[in-house]
């Protein structure tokens, strides 16, 4: 029975990991930023699980390391070493990128990529003390192409393909896998209130796929954790964004190119 720290784990696809991992028998510890959020999802988990005693919160603001690691040390005080970690902690504001304030974009440049290597950074050392241990990084489809009104979010998620990829190199020889999975739109709070802030410019984009279910997005990342699989992607249409991004970045482009010059 392992114990799993999930950034995140208050809501959306972190919380559908919670709860996926706790089914199969693990003791699972929930981090976030909102307290009342926190108790509301171990309440909820509990009442699936038939009981709380392998569900543990901690509260903590990602972009923060000093707050992350506290929050590490109360959490293996209350739970045992992290034996893994998903990083599933996120937040996106589309704007297109002359209209968004710095603030903003900052702040998701802040939460996506500085609170992933945050948590990692907490986790790590007794990792590779123990020389074992799983480390699932929660990137998006939009880390996988350019979408107009997702600059600061895509440049986040982008990021973390090549902070995984690094981290991949170094931690393998010390017995601890890196996977990064790429889902497709979700449904969870946060998409619902991103739709009503979405750009027309990336609706005709994200519009054409479906979004997923939260749970199915949670078992394809957790399978791919314990395969030990380098990339976790999602449906045909974005494994082939994962392995031909830059072609299908230059087909879009030339499309709205067209576009343009038949008005």
């Amino acid at each position: 029975m392992r114990h799993v720290l999930v950034t995140g784990g208050s809501s959306g696809i972190g919380l559908a990991i919670a709860s996926i991992l706790l089914s199969r028998g693990e003791r699972v510890t929930l981090l976030a930023r909102d307290g009342a959020r926190l108790a509301a999802a171990a309440t909820s988990l509990a009442a699936e699980a038939g009981g709380s005693e392998r569900i543990h919160t901690v509260q903590a603001d990602v972009t923060d390391a000093a707050s992350v690691a506290a929050a590490l040390d109360a959490a293996v005080a209350r739970a045992g070493p992290v034996e893994a970690l998903v990083a599933s902690a996120g937040i996106v504001e589309p704007a297109l990128f002359d209209a968004q304030p710095a603030v903003d974009f900052e702040r998701q440049i802040a939460v996506n990529l500085l609170g992933v290597a945050n948590s990692v950074r907490a986790v790590l050392p007794a990792m590779y003390g123990k020389g074992s241990g799983r480390v699932a990084i929660v990137s998006s489809g939009a880390g996988l192409i350019g979408i107009p009104g997702y600059s600061a979010y895509c440049a986040s998620k982008f990021a973390l393909r090549g902070f995984a990829a690094a981290l991949r190199a170094e931690a393998a020889p010390r017995g601890v896998t890196v996977s990064i999975s790429f889902p497709p739109d979700t449904v969870t709070p946060q998409y619902e209130r991103e739709i009503r802030q979405r750009p027309p410019e990336a609706a005709e984009l994200m519009g054409r796929l479906r979004p997923w279910p939260a749970g199915k997005v949670g078992r394809a990342i957790v399978g791919g954790m314990d395969r030990g699989r380098r990339e976790v992607h999602f449906g045909v249409a974005l494994r082939v964004v994962g392995y031909f991004g830059p072609m299908v970045s230059a087909y879009f482009d030339v499309r709205r190119g067209l576009s343009r010059r038949s008005r």
